[in-house]
């Protein structure tokens, strides 16, 4: 009987072709039978906001982070030559090209795998983000959740 791998991934960046690598590894892992986390912090938490705005009561500074984030995946920018915000329709239509699975997609195949997606807690209070405003059906913790995923991890990634 062996023992199931454990592959734990903390998504820090809320660039749309890193959040790409780190689903197309978390799917991967899945594939293989890993038990895998994604633990989303500050930038990360952008890969899991809903596409439509949700009203919410917050306060000046959590409005204006609100504002100056993408909502949901298909809106972050990319890593490198963003230009302005057509250095990702460029990369997405070479990837449509190359029947490549754009994000979202991605992040639906996760949730169907059952891999944990994770919201950090504390991030959300930072960012003045509240559970109304990100997907349904991923869990919320803090970094004690974490540390002890990881402490059990085959595999743990920072991106």
């Amino acid at each position: 009987m062996s023992e199931t791998k454990k592959t734990n991934i903390i998504l820090f960046s809320g660039d749309y072709d890193k959040a790409m690598a780190a689903y197309i590894i978390a799917n991967g892992a899945a594939a293989y039978d890993h038990e895998v986390t994604i633990f989303h912090t500050f930038w990360g938490l952008n890969a899991l906001r809903k596409d439509e705005n949700i009203q919410v009561k917050k306060g000046f500074m959590e409005k204006m982070f609100g504002k100056m984030m993408p909502r949901g995946a298909d809106k972050m920018g990319i890593s490198k030559m963003n230009f302005a915000g057509f250095g990702p329709k460029m990369i997405k239509d070479v990837m449509k090209k190359h029947n490549a699975m754009p994000l979202p997609d991605l992040i639906d195949m996760a949730q169907e795998q059952e891999i944990n997606l994770v919201a950090c807690t504390m991030t959300m209070d930072l960012l003045g983000l509240q559970k109304e405003e990100l997907l349904d059906d991923i869990q919320y913790a803090g970094v004690a959740a974490y540390l002890a995923d990881a402490e059990d991890g085959n595999v743990n990634l920072f991106i």
